[in-house]
Order: structure tokens, then C-alpha cells, then sequence
């Protein structure tokens, strides 16, 4: 068969090509290179991570300097404070965002615990809003923050709206490190935790992420019932059983995804 045509008589491959802007593509690998390597980065470093040549990483890093973005300091190149408008647009403009802040911290409040709310990028689950109540435990965790899907209870409660299929040539594809001695990292037993998400409705993760730390998410749906993000409270274990956490915590969770879908 044929390709398919667009309404310009161009095949789509081709007109999609055509618009496609390598230039900022290279440029955004480079804005993230900084989040890889949690620090400066020289010419060199930015294109190892990249994958990019030397060349064009340069280009884009000297335009970052010139529109403010980043600074140079010898051989070493920082983001600068700019570079955070990039993500406060996405805050700034997403529906989730917008109502999602009163109800973590009215869930926070009700149960002394931190609530996050966390949408799936890729392989990661990523925090875009998030309420830290006074008594946490993981006080670095923070908006942005990209925690492993296959280990997460947001990541899991977002991998179960995936067809099997995807989330197992998913889990194929990525490294699965023991982030703790907790940690599942066997394909079997993580899709059995994805499943069991379907089934009871929340997920899990019992220290798999830190010691002394659990968590228990549930999908966030609009009023369409469409799966937007996953809800979770964190606890440190020394405050809660793992029943406990389910009893106290499920409730409250389901209550706020119940205002989620009338906000929506």
C-alpha cells in the first residue's frame, strides 16, 4: 500500500520531518544533561551524556548563555535562574496543577503525612506537585523529582492504565536496580504488584525506595474517567504497619481523588 497522504498531497512522514526542529531537540537534551549530572557540566560531559557532538552541545550551550538560561565559567557551564521558567510554565498552565496544590495539603493536614501527586514521563514517575507535612521523612523529595516507575507506588498505580504488553517490553528495556534490600526487581514479581493495582485499586511501595519509608498511591481520574496522574502518602514505617497504612491512608486517598474527578 501506499503512504498515507496529507491534505497538502505530502506523505505525513514527510511533512513531519520537515517541521521537526533538530536544533531544539538538541538544545532541550542539553537543558536535561543538567538534571543528569545534578551539577556543572563541561563541553565534553554534556555531549557524552547528549550523544551529541561536540560541536552542536557547544552551540546549544553558548545560546543558553545568550538568552540567560545558563553561565560559563571557564570550562564549566551552570544553569541559570531562568532555566526554572521552564518548568513553572508547565505548572503554571496545567489544569492538574492548578487544583491539585488545597487538596494535597488538605490531605496532608488531615493526616500529618506528606502528599504528592505524579505524573508517568517515560520510565519515571515524576512529582508536579506536592505537599511536605512537617514531620516528613524524605524531605528531599520535592517538585520534579523523578522516582523509578517500576518501584514507586505512583509509578506502579500509573504503569496498571498500560497494556501489559507495553509495560512489560518497558520493564525489558530499563535498568531495574536494588534501590533497597526491599526493592522488587524481577519482572514477575513487579507485574504482579502493577496487577494487583487493577484489582484492589491502590499500590504499594514498602521501603523499596528508602528504608523507613512507605507509600500507597491511587489513580487520579477527571470526571471522564480518564487516568490523569497517582495520588500518594508517604509514612515512615516506625509510625505505621503496613495494615495501618492501608486502613488510614486508603481513605483519605480516595476521598481526594473523588474531588479530583469533580474538579476536573
Amino acid at each position: 500500500m501506499g503512504q498515507i497522504m496529507s491534505m497538502a498531497g505530502e506523505p505525513d512522514t514527510a511533512r513531519e520531518e520537515k517541521e521537526y526542529v533538530m536544533g531544539l531537540e538538541k538544545g532541550l537534551a542539553v537543558v536535561e544533561a543538567f538534571g543528569i549530572a545534578r551539577g556543572p557540566l563541561t563541553l565534553s560531559q554534556a555531549a557524552e551524556i547528549t550523544g551529541h557532538t561536540k560541536a552542536a552541545v557547544r552551540r546549544s550551550l553558548l545560546t543558553l548563555c545568550k538568552l540567560g538560561y545558563a553561565t560559563q565559567d571557564g570550562r564549566q557551564f551552570r544553569l541559570a535562574p531562568r532555566s526554572l521558567r521552564l518548568g513553572h510554565a508547565y505548572v503554571a498552565s496545567d489544569p492538574l496543577t492548578k487544583v491539585a496544590q488545597p487538596i494535597l495539603e488538605m490531605t496532608s493536614e488531615r493526616t500529618k503525612e506528606s502528599a504528592s501527586i505524579a505524573v508517568l514521563d517515560a520510565q519515571d514517575s515524576v512529582f508536579v506537585a506536592r505537599s511536605t507535612h512537617r514531620r516528613s521523612l524524605s524531605s528531599g523529595l520535592g517538585i520534579g523529582v523523578r522516582l523509578p516507575a517500576y518501584a514507586s507506588a505512583t509509578g506502579r498505580v500509573l504503569l496498571a492504565e498500560q497494556p501489559v504488553a507495553q509495560v512489560e517490553f518497558m520493564l525489558n528495556r530499563m535498568s531495574r536496580p536494588a534501590l533497597t534490600p526491599r526493592t522488587r526487581t524481577g519482572m514477575r514479581e513487579i507485574l504482579r504488584e502493577i496487577a494487583l493495582v487493577r484489582t484492589r485499586g491502590y499500590a504499594i511501595s514498602d521501603e523499596e525506595l528508602e528504608l523507613g519509608l512507605r507509600s500507597v498511591a491511587v489513580p487520579i481520574r477527571n470526571g471522564r474517567g480518564e487516568l490523569v496522574a497517582a495520588m500518594s502518602l508517604s509514612v515512615a514505617t516506625s509510625r505505621m504497619t503496613r495494615d495501618q497504612l492501608v486502613d488510614k491512608l486508603v481513605p483519605e486517598l480516595d476521598a481526594a481523588r473523588r474531588t479530583f474527578a469533580a474538579l476536573l
